[in-house]
């Protein structure tokens, strides 16, 4: 858990500091032209619209903080389709660890940034070919609520 916070805070100072992810290939991201809660209430609608359940919001901020790290606001949101969950993780139940999914959202000022793995990086780790089509089902999800935070946000 250390070391993903380390990542996360250290993938948040890059967006921050340059603006562009350093590992681009493997990640999802949105700028959102609203506040933190604004943008955290149209992300959880997004979500539930999908036909998702977010199962854990995780806050964060105390740990950068204890790190030094500044951060208005920070959650880690984890969502999935239970049956989906139970009958993916019961064919392969080394995808245990990466389940639910989750999208990682923190302020920037008056915005709010959204980043999340790609499911489709998981391929790469679970070859079967019966997950490809879970994986890029997921991933099609993650962006259109990645899109939809977006479009919503900017009208």
């Amino acid at each position: 858990m250390r070391k993903l916070l380390q990542t996360l805070a250290g993938f948040a100072l890059t967006v921050c500091l340059v603006g562009t992810p350093a590992f681009a290939d493997s990640l999802l991201m949105a700028r959102v032209n609203e506040p933190f809660p604004e943008a955290m209430t149209l992300l959880q609608s997004a979500i539930s619209s999908r036909g998702y359940t977010i199962t854990r919001l995780q806050q964060v901020n105390e740990n950068l903080a204890r790190r030094e790290f500044k951060s208005d606001m920070y959650r880690v949101v984890y969502f999935g389709k239970l049956d989906e969950v139970r009958q993916v993780t019961a064919a392969h139940p080394d995808l245990i660890p990466f389940l639910p999914l989750n999208i990682t959202i923190f302020a920037e000022g008056d915005q709010a940034i959204l980043v999340a793995s790609h499911p489709r990086s998981l391929q790469a780790f679970f070859p079967d070919p019966t997950l490809k089509p879970v994986f890029e089902r997921w991933e099609k999800d993650m962006d259109s609520i990645m899109d939809e935070l977006r479009e919503r946000a900017g009208s």
